[in-house]
């Protein structure tokens, strides 16, 4: 899944805490500092949808395996810049 980081998203969560408005790269930035239970109820609402494997149409939603991914993806990418 390739999402640019510059893209407008929405971090909600299942529990009615105040959305974090940003990029894709900020949402992740807070899913990462989450405690587990947070990170549990931490959805990402896109404005762009997506495709995902094993789906048949894109999606809007990204569930937190999801954005744990992209926390993964962005480790990974700071790490080749060091």
């Amino acid at each position: 899944m390739t999402i640019p980081w510059d893209q407008p998203a929405t971090m909600i969560d299942l529990d009615g805490k105040t959305p974090i408005i940003g990029t894709v790269r900020e949402c992740v930035m807070h899913f990462v500092l989450f405690k587990p239970f947070a990170k549990a109820q931490a959805r990402m609402l896109l404005t762009r949808p997506v495709f995902r494997e094993g789906r048949k149409t894109r999606t809007w939603l990204l569930n937190p395996d999801e954005i744990a991914q992209l926390a993964e993806r962005m480790q990974a990418e700071a790490a080749t810049l060091n």
